[in-house]
């Protein structure tokens, strides 16, 4: 994911999941899919454990963006199918990213941010 230029937000969604599967990779796979052709998206990271915890940030270009996502029917459907079978618990932050950069060793051991 190409690094976006601040000021931007990042929605934080924190989940342990239950033993439940009944189709939750494949709706995660959608949610990704759908999410992506919103308006202000601008990107996602995720990574869950063995032990089903996970943390997926979604990255968006405003607060309206965001909350035009929540209000997105099919991703309202699959909120409301999480909350019955898929998660033990979830905790979801929105941060505004004011800040950031990244370095990778084709740049060398210089600190990017002196």
């Amino acid at each position: 994911m190409p690094l976006p230029q601040p000021p931007y937000y990042a929605v934080i969604f924190t989940s342990q999941r239950t033993a439940v599967d009944a189709g939750y990779g494949s709706t995660a796979d959608r949610m990704v899919e759908l999410a992506a052709q919103q308006p202000g998206y601008l990107g996602a990271e995720s990574a869950r454990g063995a032990d089903g915890l996970g943390i997926t940030v979604s990255y968006w270009a405003s607060e309206a963006d965001i909350a035009a996502w929540r209000r997105n029917a099919e991703h309202q459907i699959a909120r409301d199918t999480g909350r019955r079978d898929w998660y033990a618990h979830y905790t979801l932050r929105v941060a505004k990213v004011e800040r950031a950069y990244e370095w990778q060793r084709e740049d060398g051991p210089q600190d990017p941010q002196a």
